[in-house]
Order: structure tokens, then sequence, then C-alpha cells
């Protein structure tokens, strides 16, 4: 089994206060679900929870996890109740409470915050309910799996097409906007990029002109506080890590407005189709895609396992661990890789399926399809 670190050292966790992915960055629609008995089997076959944290930030949990989840959950034989806490903590703690007295014999979580996550697992967990954790990681919980991307090694490829955008140009200025605080990925996503990133730091090679956490991923507080520390600097920047497509969009904006776009890498996460068309525009260097039916499929085993009571089956599908220091504790894991994607590759996403060519390929990105083959 293979170990990944779930966090940085505490000076790097502490300036943060790591990202669809996605990550994560519409098509949003509400999330809903039949509640069924509590018998904890309903006709389509064993009851299962699934909840979603949002659909404001990203385009992921509703155009693609949920319908991929629910596929890849009824080929388990299972009913998945798949709902949105669309960004309400006290929701999420209340559609938890709600499947948990259905009587469904496993939940997946994709927390909002790790505090909220831990609370619901703890729940689950007093029910005799097994506990997935997907996407996000709740440090210091007790839940008994996690299924997400390797999001330290998408934190290195968004430091890795940084660095291939920005080239060696000497003294490079850098600005870093990065995810919420309260989501563990966030953090691995930053841990990722600064692999790459503060060996170049360090030699003065770049030079980081300010690292920004933005609280709920905003994409809108994201632009403003881009603006603000652009102009501090003087209009200088050579450089954007963003964590995700939502937030690199209002980078992007911002660069517009100083005549900036084209002209300074800007990296992104979750190959959204406004990521992917900014790519091919130029505006944006690269994002990080992540296939979304992999974690949808992953999880559904597991939870297909777990609602059976094979313990051995569960285990035999999370097969690396990831560290949970806050807790104390290792947790059975699968760990998917993420794809660099820059305009040389766009094709990768439209030929999974995850974007249509119609979607990116309209204006002035028209020709630039034809020469990449996009159709």
């Amino acid at each position: 089994m293979r170990t990944r670190r779930a966090v940085v050292r505490a000076g790097m966790a502490a300036s943060l206060g790591m990202v669809l992915a996605l990550s994560a960055c519409g098509q949003n629609s509400a999330g809903g679900g039949e509640q069924a008995g509590g018998s904890g089997q309903a006709a389509g076959g064993i009851k299962v929870g699934v909840i979603l944290p949002e659909t404001d930030t990203s385009a992921r949990w509703e155009g693609f996890d949920k319908p991929m989840l629910d596929k890849a959950m009824r080929a388990q034989g299972l009913d998945p109740d798949i709902q949105n806490a669309q960004g309400d903590e006290q929701k999420f703690s209340t559609l938890a409470d709600g499947m948990i007295s259905s009587g469904v014999k496993a939940l997946v979580i994709a927390s909002i915050s790790g505090d909220g996550g831990s609370s619901v697992a703890a729940k689950a967990k007093a029910q005799g309910i097994p506990v997935i954790d997907y996407d996000r990681l709740n440090l210091g919980g007790t839940s008994d799996y996690y299924v997400s991307f390797d999001n330290e090694k998408v934190g290195a490829l968004q430091g890795q097409g940084l660095v291939q955008g920005v080239g060696n140009k000497p003294g490079a200025q850098i600005i870093q906007i990065e995810g919420a605080p309260t989501d563990n990925n966030a953090t691995l996503y930053t841990n990722g990029q600064l692999s790459v990133l503060q060996p170049k730091y360090d030699s003065g090679a770049y030079k980081l002109v300010q690292n920004q956490a933005i609280d709920k991923w905003d994409n809108q507080v994201a632009g403003t506080t881009f603006e603000q520390i652009l102009t501090g600097n003087g209009g200088k920047v050579d450089g954007v890590a963003v964590a995700n497509d939502g937030m690199a969009g209002s980078v992007v904006t911002v660069l517009t407005k100083y005549g900036l776009n084209g002209k300074v890498p800007v990296t992104g996460q979750d190959a959204t189709a406004d990521g992917l068309a900014a790519i091919l525009r130029g505006d944006m260097y690269m994002t990080v895609f992540k296939p979304i039916q992999e974690e949808a499929d992953a999880a559904a085993k597991l939870a297909g396992a777990l609602a059976k009571g094979d313990t051995a089956g569960a285990d035999a599908v999370a097969t690396q661990t990831v560290d949970d220091p806050k807790g104390n504790r290792k947790v059975k894991s699968v760990l998917l890789q993420p794809q660099l994607i820059t305009k040389d590759n766009v094709k990768t996403v439209t030929d999974a399926g995850y974007i249509k060519a119609s979607e990116i390929c309209t204006g002035a990105n028209a020709a630039t399809c034809g020469q990449l083959g996009i159709k």
C-alpha cells in the first residue's frame, strides 16, 4: 500500500488559515431524491445516502458527480439518495439526519467543511452506518474510507504548468490564489504547488508576491482579492497559480481589465467548459482534468461492499492510505491520478466525453479547435 501525506507542515497550514475539480469549476441544478422508509432496502436496491456540498462555485457536483454516482451505484445494486447541501452547513447536517433515520446502509459525504463532515460521520458511526469521505478528507473524523484524486499531485501539476507557462524569466512575480482554508484539499493543492514553486522562490528565480486562501472558494471574492494584490504590487505579475477554474475565470477578468490577459499564465483545475475555452483563447495556460467517472465508480464499489457488510471487499478496493494527523490515524483510500491539460491536449477531455466540442469551440475558438482536431 502507498501512503500519502494529507497535510503540510504547521507553518504553511497556519498561513492558509487545495481544490476539480475539477477540484474544483455551469450545469447547476438542484440536488434531490426521494426519502425511503426505514428498512434500508428500496425497490431499486440497497438504500445508500450521498450528500454533495454545493453548486455555487463549481458545476461539477450537479453536472458530473450526481449523475455519475447515481449510475455507478445502481450498477452495484444500490438505491442512491443523492442530495446537495447548497453550501449550507445546517442543511448538510439535516440531510444526513434524514438519511440516517431512513435506514441507509452506507453514507457518502463530500463535505462543506472538515468539522461539519466529521460531525456527520460521528452520528452515522454511532448508528453503525459506514461512511465514505468523497473527494475531501475530513481531518479528525471517523469515516471508514476516502475516495479522491491524488490532490497533492493536482497541485504539483498546477505548479508544473505554471513553470511551463512562465519559463525562466528572472525574478518572475507569482501570485497564488488558493481554495478555502477549511477544505483539506485546498491545503493539499497548495502543498503540491509549492513542491514545484518553493525551490524557485528559495533560489530567487521566482518571487512570491502573495499566497492568499479564498473563503468558500468564492469566485467573486477571488477576483476582488487578486485585483487588490495586483494593484498593491504596482500592476506587476508574471504568473498566477489559481486552485480551480472558477476562481481562475475571475482572475482572467481582472487581467483583461488591465490588458494582461493572454500575457500572464494562469492555472486552474476541473477542466470545465469555461476553463477549456479560456485555454483555447490563450487566457488560461492550463487546467487539471480529473475523470470524475473514475471517482464515482470507486465510491460506488466501496459503498456497495460496505452496504452489504463486505469489509474485505471494500478493503480490496481501497488499497492505499492517507494520513490524518489530526485524528492520529490512517484512512483506507482510493487515490486516482489527475492529468495536466494545456491547449495541446484539450482534445483529451472532449474525446473522453466530459465536455462537448460545441461548448468550447465557438467564435474565435472554432479555428483553433479545427487545428487541434477537436470536433
